[in-house]
């Protein structure tokens, strides 16, 4: 179930674009709608644990930021982990781990403790699914694989819509302790999502040559030779800059809201509008992105995206009241499910599937750094000046520069090269697997085209070796 080999996704297997690949695109779905909305979900519980704990708003407000880190700062921890023993393992681990967490803190009698308990380790079980989700996602969809990447991040707002009135009405009815318990139980059905992404099975070999294949097939735990591809790294950069002030403006639109003296009922209803059209934004912007003209052309459209995000920080900066908040949701919705739809699809594009469980673990560490930084670096902007107008221009003008920087460093820093020849050790692979094939009988023989996907890397993506334009950028 766990062995590397299988589980890794090697060259001569075709992603089925369907089949038991509907049901991995279910189980991603579900992982991804707990990982992103399950931080912002528990902060309805927030008042009932400054009441119990006698503690401040912003010593709660850890709880969701220690999710978030976990999430993202334990990527290389994730790739390491499916590297050594594949994605369903490693998804099933992590959904105990995450329903565990959430257990053990409705028992707690400290903040600290519930740091510890739903930060860390539901934090971590969280972490271990969702980039193991996104691995498994990426083998199964090759063709169909921007339309199914936009359905599975509509997991996202679907989730918020649905955890964050759900955990109203859990404190209602059970208190903080058994809302706890009770979201710790359907965080069991991770471990469901985790049982249904089956390895995909490899062509059969004769044994000799199989010795051979998988001696070249298996990888390091985390490979850093992507820093080597030029688009990797831009990619990296890139979304470090994004995620600066991406997050900010959902943060903050609600207190926006209600520093223009609007209810609190009505404030919070502008994070609906937001989440309803996001909904419907994700999985259009990956059929859009599937398109045979856009696909090729799949990086240019995520800096769309990111563009279009930032002018809208910078026109909602402009808002002076409530109907001019709800146009900036409206168009904020789509511009950030577009960039939430695509983030990822564009990574694959870029470094293929061999080096994805690598590449995803280093993007989400240094987006980490980033995530911690934004949100209360524009907190501390927003107590120097008292106006909401500035932190939404410094969002803009942060994920506008981020867009920039990814189609500019595409454009003209990644040029197309011929393939490289090869090493000596692939040389010498290529005659031990010819005489191999001269002693094997015929029916025993693999197919050369096979053997030749196996003996080389994936090649480089993102325009430096582009083999196949409806899977390189």
């Amino acid at each position: 179930m766990g062995a590397v080999v299988a589980d890794d996704g090697p060259s001569g297997i075709k992603a089925p674009d369907g089949g038991w690949g509907w049901a991995v695109l279910f189980g991603c779905f579900i992982i991804t709608g707990f990982s992103y909305a399950f931080p912002k979900a528990v902060s309805v519980f927030f008042k009932e644990l400054i009441r119990e704990f006698g503690i401040g708003y912003s010593d709660t407000a850890w709880i969701s930021s220690i999710l978030l880190a976990m999430l993202y700062g334990t990527g290389p921890l994730c790739s390491v982990c499916v590297n050594r023993f594949g994605c369903r393992p490693v998804m099933l681990v992590g959904g105990l781990f995450a329903s565990m967490g959430m257990v053990i803190a409705s028992f707690c009698t400290s903040i600290v403790q519930i740091y510890l308990t739903a930060g860390v380790i539901t934090g971590l079980g969280l972490a271990l699914n969702f980039q193991p989700s996104l691995i498994m996602l990426n083998r199964y969809f090759d063709k169909r694989r921007p339309l199914a990447n936009g359905l599975s991040a509509a997991g996202s707002p679907v989730f918020l819509c649905a955890l964050s009135p759900l955990g109203q009405i859990l404190q209602h009815e059970y208190g903080w302790r058994g809302g706890f318990l009770i979201l710790g139980g359907m965080l069991l059905n991770c471990c469901v999502c985790g049982a249904l992404m089956r390895p995909l099975e490899p062509p059969k070999k004769s044994e000799a040559t199989k010795e051979v294949i998988e001696k070249k097939a298996k990888k390091k735990l985390l490979d850093f030779s992507v820093f080597k591809d030029g688009g990797f790294v831009i990619y990296t950069l890139a979304a470090s800059i994004m995620v600066l002030g991406l997050f900010v403006p959902p943060v903050f639109v609600v207190s926006y809201a209600k520093d223009l003296k609007y209810q609190d009922t009505k404030a919070a209803f502008l994070l609906t509008i937001l989440g309803f059209i996001d909904i419907f934004a994700r999985p259009i912007c990956g059929m859009i992105a599937g398109l045979k003209w856009v696909r090729p052309r799949c990086v240019y459209l995520f800096s769309f995206a990111m563009i279009f995000n930032g002018f809208t920080d910078l026109m909602g900066s402009m808002s002076v009241d409530y109907g001019g908040l709800v146009v900036f949701c409206i168009f904020f919705g789509i511009s950030y499910g577009m960039v939430g739809a695509l983030q990822f699809e564009v990574l694959m594009a870029i470094v293929g599937t061999q080096k994805f469980s690598s590449a995803i673990g280093l993007v989400l560490l240094a987006e980490a750094m980033a995530v911690l930084i934004g949100p209360p670096s524009a907190g501390k902007l927003l107590d120097a000046t008292g106006k909401y107008m500035f932190v939404f221009i410094i969002a803009g003008i942060e994920v506008t520069t981020s867009a920039l920087v990814l189609a500019l460093g595409n454009f003209f820093c990644i040029k197309k090269k011929p393939e490289e020849p090869h090493t000596k050790e692939e040389a010498a692979e290529r005659e031990e697997l010819n005489k191999l094939e001269d002693k094997a009988p015929e029916d025993a023989k693999v197919d050369s085209i096979e053997v030749e996907q196996f003996l080389k890397d994936e090649p480089e993506k993102n325009g430096e070796v582009v083999t196949n334009p409806e899977t390189c950028v």
